[in-house]
């Protein structure tokens, strides 16, 4: 995915209402120029940039979606490794989760730098053109988009847990670090899991919601929202499913429990977390200055 601003012209009604110096009419031209350089994107302009990329995304082949996704899947990995490594590496200690969990984030810079598909992204980007065009060709373009991304993510989630589960590229005390913290995703009770997804989510949505005008603080937008996801320990299906598939590559858990106990209510936790907090609430609030 792409943050940037987009591609397509603005509306001249648009391009007025997103700028903040005609609301200070008694400044110099001089004054007011600094005044946009200072001036956060508003609502609007980060919904129509958002928007605007989610039809871009539901324009690509489902080639390169099958592709990006399984890119995002396996780079989702990372996120395991890492906070595996630093929890095995660092001191029993009160604080020992605090600084591991700083290991969840890798997966998510990788991702979302790197362009690639990832699902729970996806429960915002594409919804919005949906919500502007509201037509059974939208939504039939959405389900084919979460479709491809969801499969390509968890077939490559499950590939990179069978890799390190199932080869010697880490040490035992590496792979029991990775068991103790993978137990945590099947832990929970059906209704429990639900309410953390929803969270996971939720966050996750606005993690995008924010980037478009984050600009040089994007690494720390990433950073901060997926550390209080990993902190929570809130349900992400895609980080998740790596946790999960390793436990049943190493015969700690059934496929059962990955499907009953993780997938299926993470899922949709994630879904309502990133539609309906996110993507219908920003909608809504945009709605009026879009039809002005």
């Amino acid at each position: 995915m792409t943050f940037a601003s987009s591609d397509r012209p603005v509306e001249p009604q648009q391009r007025d209402s997103f700028n903040p110096a005609e609301k200070t009419p008694d400044l110099s031209p001089k004054e007011k120029k600094a005044v946009e350089g200072q001036s956060r994107p508003n609502a609007a302009l980060i919904h129509e940039t958002i928007r605007a990329e989610g039809e871009s995304e539901l324009d690509r082949t489902a080639s390169a979606l099958l592709l990006s996704g399984l890119a995002a899947g396996l780079s989702m990995g990372f996120s395991l490794t890492v906070e595996g490594l630093l929890h095995a590496h660092l001191p029993d200690a009160s604080w020992k989760p605090l600084v591991s969990s700083l290991g969840y984030t890798i997966g998510f810079l990788i991702v979302v730098l790197g362009r690639q598909q990832l699902f729970t992204e996806n429960t915002l980007t594409p919804i919005l053109p949906l919500l502007h065009n509201r037509d059974g060709r939208t939504f039939l373009r959405v389900l084919k988009l979460w479709a491809i991304v969801l499969a390509a993510n968890i077939v490559a989630t499950w590939a990179f847990a069978a890799m390190i589960a199932h080869t010697p590229l880490f040490a035992p005390e590496i792979k029991n670090a990775f068991s103790e913290i993978s137990h945590k995703v099947v832990a929970s009770p059906f209704g429990t899991v639900v309410l953390k997804a929803i969270f996971a989510g939720w966050l996750i949505a606005l993690m995008v919601w924010l980037l478009p005008g984050a600009d040089s603080a994007r690494v720390l937008v990433i950073l901060i929202i997926t550390y209080v996801v990993a902190i929570g320990g809130f349900s992400h299906l895609i980080a998740g499913s790596v946790d999960g598939f390793y436990l049943v590559e190493t015969g700690q858990a059934t496929w059962a429990d990955y499907v009953l106990r993780f997938f299926a209510p993470t899922l949709i936790g994630n879904v309502l977390g990133g539609v309906t907090l996110v993507a219908a609430l920003n909608f809504g609030q945009v709605v009026p200055e879009l039809q002005r």
